[in-house]
């Protein structure tokens, strides 16, 4: 069985740290208050632990060997977490800030509006909010909980559903005169999401197979996919309150209706999740944010509207 490594004392760490960035005992010994004698003893110290030697002394100056310049890496990461772990324990038991990351389509059309409703349930809260596209690190971006997209793969998260991401198969009126069956859709550019492919289940879905166009363009953001659908760049997947707005004005047409990817299996539609570590339930801010974000209703209004609907039932 393997020994369990033996590490350098931490204080003949820290001294290690400062002789680098000094390059000199005195200018280390300067910043902690100690003599040059004392800082050469924890240099001493450390090489003798190590069994190697860390610096090239030369006169009055020393440079790091190559063994100290990537040892000084580690030792400033590990200090930096150290730093981090304390700054969130010192901090938990006072603590109402509550960091968020969500998906910037489920902020600007679904969070946004609601808040006021979450500071009725938590007045005091210090919610702060950021808009990246991919799922955050939690430890480096600072990030408590997260409301990401897609299927549900962060299985080494607590993962909660909030909402289905049903899309609309949507697009212009000139391309929709194209398209007369499902099969047609093999012949027109289908605008693709860069974080997963969503057409090759619809498509399957349809019953239809085989080499199709050439794709237009892929987007990582549902807003960016609808303005290329609506500029009429290809057949885009838009979600549905964007495709109630569209063909509501008649800028977009559902050509195969509104319910393709909702008679879909739900494995394979993506939705909004609540993404968090399960340490961080503990917190009594963030628990009550999760809370109330279980509590609350995010399901879409129904897109059977008679308004978005033809005299003979069918979507245009």
């Amino acid at each position: 069985m393997e020994r369990p490594l033996r590490l350098p004392p931490l204080n003949a760490l820290r001294v290690f740290q400062t002789v680098v960035r000094h390059r000199s005992f005195r200018g280390a010994a300067d910043e902690l208050t100690v003599t040059p004698q004392a800082v050469s003893q924890q240099i001493k110290l450390l090489e003798d632990t190590l069994g190697l030697a860390l610096f090239i002394r030369k006169g009055r100056t020393i440079e790091p060997n190559e063994q100290a310049i990537l040892l000084a890496h580690y030792i400033q990461a590990g200090f930096d977490e150290f730093a981090e772990g304390i700054r969130r324990v010192t901090k938990l038991g006072q603590r109402n800030r509550i960091n968020l990351n969500a998906s910037p389509y489920f902020a600007t059309r679904f969070l946004l509006d609601r808040l006021s409703r979450f500071r009725e349930v938590m007045p005091g809260a210090d919610l702060r909010l950021t808009t990246m596209v991919d799922l955050p690190d939690f430890v480096a971006d600072d990030v408590d909980v997260a409301i990401q997209w897609g299927f549900g793969a962060w299985t080494q998260f607590e993962q909660v559903l909030l909402l289905r991401d049903i899309k609309v198969i949507c697009c212009t009126p000139a391309l929709a005169a194209q398209l007369t069956t499902p099969a047609d859709l093999l012949t027109l550019p289908l605008l693709h999401s860069v974080l997963a492919d969503l057409w090759g289940a619809v498509l399957a879905h349809l019953g239809v197979s085989g080499p199709h166009a050439p794709d237009a363009f892929r987007f990582q953001d549902a807003a960016t996919m609808r303005r290329a659908t609506l500029a009429g760049l290809g057949v885009g997947l838009l979600s549905t309150i964007d495709a109630r707005e569209d063909l509501a004005s008649g800028k977009l047409v559902a050509p195969f209706g509104l319910d393709v990817m909702a008679a879909m299996p739900e494995s394979q539609i993506p939705g909004f999740y609540l993404v968090l570590p399960k340490a961080h339930r503990r917190v009594k801010p963030i628990a009550a944010f999760c809370d109330w974000m279980q509590r609350e209703k995010w399901a879409d209004p129904d897109l059977n509207d008679p308004d978005l609907l033809g005299p003979n039932g069918t979507a245009f």
